[in-house]
């Protein structure tokens, strides 16, 4: 949507995300991130931390789903959504605002780990088909690959075949 702010945000989950279920049945997987930047101190000669920034995220559907099963406390993840304002009176009748994440993608960061992906079919994944990154494909003609038309300017890149060349 027009005027939302998208905002990336690399850090460390503070806690495991907690998956829960809206009345409708729509998934929602709620966890918190700590982001802390670093300088280096030339006249101490070592890094220092700086102030970190502690973000609530949201992960909706089938992304919330797959959050709660792959990622937990600690990991350092990678985070793409909307942020969002919220305002609200404590206790007290303090005027308070916190801010949120409504994640569009996470992924782990692989700066200083690896991780195996296994794909999930959306759908299908819950009546029992089976997929993934590894599993055989058929081959598909989406523009996009080795199996372009003649004459395709992306044809010469080599992408994969069920990859934008972005």
């Amino acid at each position: 949507m027009a005027g939302e702010t998208t905002i990336t945000m690399v850090g460390n989950v503070v806690n495991d995300p907690e998956l829960r279920f809206t009345p409708s049945g729509a998934a929602v997987a709620n966890f918190r991130v700590a982001s802390t930047p670093r300088h280096f101190d030339k006249q101490a000669n070592e890094w220092k931390d700086g102030d970190p920034l502690f973000l609530g995220v949201s992960a909706w559907r089938q992304l919330g789903e797959n959050v709660a099963e792959s990622i937990q406390k600690g990991a350092r993840v990678v985070i793409v959504g909307r942020l969002q304002q919220r305002q609200y009176e404590d206790r007290e009748g303090n005027k308070r605002s916190s801010y949120e994440i409504t994640a569009e993608e996470v992924a782990p960061s692989l700066r200083n780990a690896t991780a195996a992906v296994t794909k999930t079919t959306g759908r299908g994944a819950q009546q029992g088909t089976q997929g993934g990154w590894n599993a055989p494909q058929p081959p598909q003609n989406n523009g996009y690959g080795p199996n372009q038309p003649q004459g395709d300017p992306w044809a010469t890149q080599g992408g994969y075949s069920d990859e934008p060349p972005f």
